[in-house]
């Protein structure tokens, strides 16, 4: 069986010309000779901002760009029927395809509603400062442009549990909404602003046992229009656990199949908060690395200085790898964005062998780091500046070299600073897999590793032409590796 490596096909910036589903269908057959198995995609649903919504803004979930709603009828990556063709061409490429499921809030509702609330402390969400009194808030979703179709339900204040706009004094402020379901926030893992349930815009209220029926239908209804392989689900951190269990165990049964879900839930250097999610959802998805992604960011901008045998140090992968997903980048992540926090692209090649070439870990590559990209836009000081993102140094080579060599035993010679390495001794089901990684985040280094006894005698050479020449394996199954300063070589056997 083929290593499974992830996609997220899409980026913030990506240009809002309605070509993402159709660059997929073309770009599905290559994406699977280079070694993909899986495709994330950006939410495919109507955003307040039609086709400038990337969409986590959502509107409409039963809009995948097929009615003129919110000025447009596609959405910024196409519309429905180029969405459902592109998922045909990755199915038939033999890729499965995950989708991104945007379910804490709702954005550009059709009507304002007189509604009681109380202001909340924006630092202290547990802490009331004003006692409740009516506001003018969108809450109000009909989608007149649907007319009713696939859903007739209308979404009211009654399904949300907190606003951030007051349409009568226009003031902005944290609003928890007065309904027969409580007057305060949800229960969520983490304390953070001492609830961090309200996240922005619309916050919908899953106590509310008719917004979670509806939800139920609709992610029903969107299986039976895609047919998705897995989920990507947004913003975990700010929804009840408990109904993340409760939706997933009611899909999973609905489909008869137990497909593959990642959360994501943003926690940098924080892997407790991890686990414990983990242990709220009782293991019932995956979670994005945040942890290793956090080790990467550091160790890029430490250069030298940064201790490699610690890079695994505190992350999701190491503690729990069957439910680790790796990543070296995302659209939050990436420049100008509000997580922004990029990793050096000297130390991209290193990160991207540490997540591809080991036995533990899903790892997921990032559009940027495959195909490029320019862009403009406004950074946190107000300022406007151009990046350009080049693809990652050898990154097809390193995802060619995850689908043919990396398999089999494995051996870790994590032990020097500026030095690490480990080898793949390989399996019988992958002809002439096997291989031996050594990076350096220093100056030229060499490490004498073992890879098996059944290569004694075999030469191996750097399948990324970083190192020259050409390594023996001794009787032993050892051999002297090499490393250029600051580079990574994954050596394979010379055939």
């Amino acid at each position: 069986m083929q290593n499974g490596t992830i996609l997220q096909f899409f980026h913030w910036y990506y240009p809002h010309d309605g070509s993402l589903w159709k660059k997929l269908k073309e770009e599905a057959p290559r994406l699977a000779e280079t070694g993909f198995t899986a495709i994330w995609l950006p939410p495919a649903f109507k955003g307040t901002n039609g086709i400038y919504s990337i969409g986590y803004d959502v509107y409409d979930l039963y809009d995948l760009g097929e009615f003129d709603q919110k000025n447009s009828v596609r959405t910024k990556y196409g519309t429905k029927q180029e969405y459902i063709d592109a998922i045909t061409a990755a199915h038939a490429a033999g890729l499965q395809i995950y989708v991104d499921i945007v379910l804490n809030h709702k954005a550009g509702a059709d009507e304002a509603e007189l509604i009681k609330v109380r202001k909340v402390d924006p630092e202290d969400r547990t802490k009331f400062i004003s006692e409740p009194y009516d506001i003018e808030a969108f809450t109000k979703f009909t989608f007149p442009g649907r007319k009713g179709q696939y859903s007739t339900f209308i979404w009211d204040f009654k399904c949300f549990s907190g606003i951030d706009y007051d349409q009568k004094t226009k003031e902005t402020a944290i609003y928890s909404i007065q309904n027969e379901y409580g007057e305060g926030w949800e229960e969520v893992v983490d304390d953070e602003k001492g609830n961090y349930d309200y996240l922005m815009y619309d916050d919908i209220d899953f106590r509310n046992p008719a917004v979670r029926e509806e939800l139920r239908r609709w992610g029903e209804w969107y299986y039976q229009q895609t047919g998705f392989d897995g989920l990507r689900l947004d913003a975990v951190k700010h929804i009840s656990p408990g109904f993340e269990n409760e939706w997933l165990d009611h899909m999973r049964t609905a489909v008869g199949k137990n497909f593959f879900v990642v959360g994501e839930y943003w926690a940098p250097g924080n892997l407790p908060l991890l686990l414990k999610y983990i242990e709220a959802t009782e293991g019932r998805m995956s979670l994005f690395d945040a942890s290793l992604h956090h080790n990467f960011v550091t160790a890029s901008n430490g250069g030298k200085d940064y201790d490699l045998t610690t890079i695994f140090n505190d992350t999701l992968v190491n503690e729990k790898p069957e439910l680790s997903v790796t990543v070296v980048g995302n659209h939050d992540t990436q420049p100008l964005q509000a997580l922004e926090a990029p990793v050096e692209e000297w130390f991209k090649p290193l990160a991207y062998a540490l997540i591809l070439l080991r036995e533990k870990g899903y790892p997921c590559i990032f559009y940027t780091d495959l195909y490029s990209a320019t862009y403009k836009d406004k950074g946190h000081d107000g300022k406007e500046y151009e990046i350009f993102l080049p693809a990652c140094e050898n990154i097809d080579k390193l995802l060619l070299a995850r689908k043919l060599f990396a398999y089999g035993r494995q051996r870790d010679y994590l032990d020097h600073a500026n030095c690490i390495g480990w080898t793949r001794e390989g399996d019988p089901d992958h002809p002439d897999s096997g291989c031996a990684v050594l990076m350096s985040n220093g100056d030229e280094g060499v490490k004498t590793m073992e890879i098996g006894k059944a290569r004694a005698g075999k030469a191996f050479t750097d399948f990324l032409g970083k190192y020259p020449g050409a390594v023996t394996i001794d009787q032993d199954g050892r051999g002297e590796f090499r490393v250029s300063a600051g580079a990574v070589s994954i050596w394979v056997e010379k055939t």
